[in-house]
């Protein structure tokens, strides 16, 4: 495994936390299309960064706050004129998606990768207050509480007041509450309502008459247009909310790839328990013979930002092996995936291995029971 070490004082690495800062300081205050002075402090801030960069490397800079966002949507960042360690940027990121011109998952990663960011501290301390809280009403609160987060980004009026009167959720109102937000004025077709995408669930994006866009990079690259799950119609619209972004992009995403983890073991034979009530890890698998794996599911798109933030699943509950898993369309969109995870794994993780969904399936696939000694005597058949 090759050093990690580096990243935290390279110039090129700052400026590219800077860039995400911006953007998402950018979205939550105002439409990138629609600017409003004075800037956001962040965006003025990697303005400048990003032009005494330029100088440095004798490149033209980009001018203004509305430039600096055209190389975000308009530049892959590997031909930004940056000196980045090797693994930063990948082939084809971008900070804005090129078509829609919104902030990729890679702003949401970038943001949420320093210890202290406010992304990285909002879904831990989302789902550490609601494992507590869950321990105080019963067992089951929490796993109710994760799957809700999970399977139901979305609710329309009428779902949300069934969901906060399931007798499981309904000591969590008002905690949900403030999870679950209005949703984006894009998402609204006027007249026509909302759509959902059927893959990760969220709401997609209205950004043309009869075009829709979803915010899920996965969702994307395996097909041009979104699949719809549902249409809400427009009179259900009112009330409509949805779980914030990075509780989306944290728990959401990845909670669904494992959902459909959970399908492939259980055809198996694999006993799956989903979300045990601890934040050690996604799933716990134990086979008929008596081995218990720990399975903790992650979806990001930049592989050498996860692999730097690996550490060793903890030890409760117990389990005989652990791995991190990803979905499979991570491992297909860039096939270094795994090898840029790992080398950029640091070695207070130990030896913690990044496994493919099929990857794990394909493990957990049946052993062939040894033959007895008798069967093997009696196995020349007859003369």
């Amino acid at each position: 495994m090759e050093s990690t070490a580096g990243w935290e004082s390279d110039r090129g690495v700052a400026l590219l936390h800077l860039l995400a800062d911006a953007v998402v300081a950018l979205e939550d205050e105002t439409d990138l299309d629609s600017f409003r002075l004075p800037y956001p402090a962040d965006a003025q801030r990697a303005l400048n960064h990003t032009v005494l960069a330029c100088l440095w490397r004798g490149a033209e800079p980009p001018r203004s706050v509305p430039e600096l966002l055209d190389w975000c949507r308009g530049r892959p960042l590997a031909s930004w004129p940056l000196d980045l360690p090797r693994d930063a940027a990948g082939p084809g990121d971008r900070l804005l998606d090129e078509e829609s011109g919104l902030p990729a998952e890679l702003v949401r990663e970038w943001w949420a990768y320093r210890a202290d960011s406010p992304a990285r501290r909002h879904d831990r301390e989302v789902m550490s207050w609601a494992l507590h809280k869950c321990r105080q009403l019963s067992p089951e609160a929490y796993t109710a509480f994760h799957r809700l987060l999970v399977q139901r980004p979305v609710l329309t009026h009428t779902e949300w007041f069934s969901v906060i009167s399931d007798p499981l959720l309904m000591e969590l109102r008002d905690f949900l509450g403030d999870l679950y937000q209005d949703p984006p004025v894009g998402s609204l077709r006027p007249g026509r309502g909302c759509a959902q995408c059927r893959r990760c669930g969220t709401l997609l994006i209205s950004v043309a008459d009869t075009e829709w866009w979803c915010e899920s990079d996965s969702c994307r690259a395996r097909s041009a247009e979104p699949p719809i799950g549902r249409i809400i119609e427009p009179e259900q619209c009112a009330g409509l909310v949805q779980l914030d972004r990075p509780l989306r992009q944290f728990v959401t995403w990845p909670g669904r790839a494992a959902l459909k983890l959970e399908v492939g073991l259980r055809l198996l034979g694999v006993t799956v328990e989903m979300w045990p009530p601890t934040l050690a890890y996604t799933m716990r698998a134990s086979f008929p013979d008596g081995r218990v794996w720990a399975l903790d599911v992650k979806d990001w798109s930049h592989p050498a930002l996860l692999g730097r933030t690996a550490a060793p699943v903890r030890p409760e509950p117990a389990y005989d092996e652990a791995f991190w898993v990803v979905p499979d369309h991570r491992v297909t969109a860039r096939a270094d995936y795994l090898a840029v995870f790992h080398r950029n794994r640091p070695p207070a993780a130990g030896e913690l291995t990044l496994l493919s969904e099929s990857e794990v399936l394909r493990r957990a696939e049946p052993r062939p029971r040894p033959a007895a000694s008798g069967d093997r005597e009696g196995s020349g058949g007859d003369a």
